[in-house]
């Protein structure tokens, strides 16, 4: 898993420096299968068909633009000034999965939008520090939200972070909210993609049609993530 989690951060950094405006999504989904392929990894999204009633997803790369929060779909958009762009990618190496993500402001955006980025990306780091044999998947709920509500913050309570390691998703369901010393106690061996979605409105979402998720109230959401295992010691974040 920590060889996919390295594949991964590193087709991630390749990718995220290619953003900028006027970039077509496309071209970003494009370059991610052939990063993948010259690792000898595959996309794990890629196909990936979470229930009966879902498509299978057709691309290498969640790209999510501005009120969408997860599963967008690339596209022939050129990205323009001001939109919030969120790369969500899964890796396939040998049968091991990995899942990270970030979310990046292209051009000039508002100062409330570069807010929510950073409030986002702190309460992963949060998150991350809480992570450690003996705690609970509470007291990362707990810090997520409160980290991102103190900010004046939504969490994106619908959609939630996961287990991951031998399939793209696996349990346990890793929330963005919670209370602190209750749920699942962590142990060495476990293997979280941890995950915190925070918006500037109300936090209420919608799926469309494409079976991307977006906010309710169409207010800009970020989102970032890591895969991140517990161990005797502490934690090892596997996608840096």
């Amino acid at each position: 898993i920590a060889a996919s989690g390295r594949i991964l951060a590193e087709v991630l950094k390749r990718i995220s420096q290619e953003v900028r405006v006027g970039l077509p999504l496309e071209f970003l989904d494009n370059l991610t299968r052939r990063l993948l392929k010259e690792a000898g990894a595959k996309p794990a999204f890629l196909g990936y068909q979470p229930g009966s009633g879902h498509e299978p997803f057709p691309a290498a790369v969640c790209l999510s633009l501005n009120e969408q929060v997860v599963h967008g779909l690339p596209s022939s958009y050129k990205l323009q000034s001001g939109d919030l762009l969120k790369i969500d990618l899964g890796v396939n190496y040998q049968g091991y999965f990995s899942d990270a993500g970030v979310t990046l402001g292209i051009g000039k955006i508002s100062t409330a939008a570069k807010n929510l980025i950073e409030t986002t990306r702190k309460a992963l780091e949060a998150a991350i520090k809480e992570v450690r044999p003996g705690k609970h998947l509470g007291d990362l709920g707990f810090i997520i939200e409160t980290t991102i509500q103190k900010a004046g913050f939504s969490v994106i309570r619908g959609l939630t972070g996961h287990g991951v390691g031998f399939e793209v998703h696996e349990d346990p369901t890793v929330l963005n909210y919670g209370k602190r010393g209750e749920g699942l106690e962590l142990k060495p061996g476990m293997v979280l993609a941890i995950e915190p979605m925070a918006c500037l409105g109300k936090g209420k979402i919608v799926q469309r049609s494409d079976d991307s998720f977006a906010t309710a109230d169409a207010s800009l959401a970020s989102h970032f993530e890591h895969t991140v295992a517990v161990v005797e010691t502490g934690h090892r974040v596997l996608t840096l």
